[in-house]
């Protein structure tokens, strides 16, 4: 088992967010990175129950703030809703992912965390998601 270091950084390299994610396997696919992140993010909120949601895609029926997205008080989101959105904004160029040192450009594109477990996810637009 691998684990990866994923931080979320602006387009001008800010660093926004980083934790460790865990338990993954040595070699995955960038999609599969993505959605366990997404997964992972949405099971915090959903346990949290927060007001504001800090994930990768903005959820729909929210309101961006400068604390994530302010979510209705007691929805729950669904993290394969959030999973897909941020699979469809990598491919409207949404976010980039970068690994290592190096930019990944296909979701179907093998990762080995063991060489690279420096994950960075670059937020390049507003996004709308599930």
């Amino acid at each position: 088992m691998a684990t990866a270091i994923v931080r979320d950084e602006t387009a001008t390299g800010k660093a926004i967010d980083h934790w460790p994610l865990t338990g993954l396997p040595e070699r995955i696919s960038a999609r599969e990175l993505v959605r366990l992140r997404v997964r992972e993010e949405v099971a915090r909120f959903n346990a949290q129950q927060s007001e504001h949601f800090r994930g990768l895609v903005q959820p729909t029926d929210t309101e961006a703030t400068l604390n994530g997205y302010r979510v209705t008080s007691g929805r729950r989101l669904d993290w394969e809703q959030q999973a897909d959105a941020a699979c469809k904004a990598f491919a409207r160029n949404g976010f980039l992912l970068l690994v290592g040192h190096r930019q990944i450009e296909d979701l179907d594109e093998e990762i080995d965390l063991l060489a690279d477990p420096d994950v960075a996810f670059v937020r390049l637009v507003p996004l709308v998601g599930g």
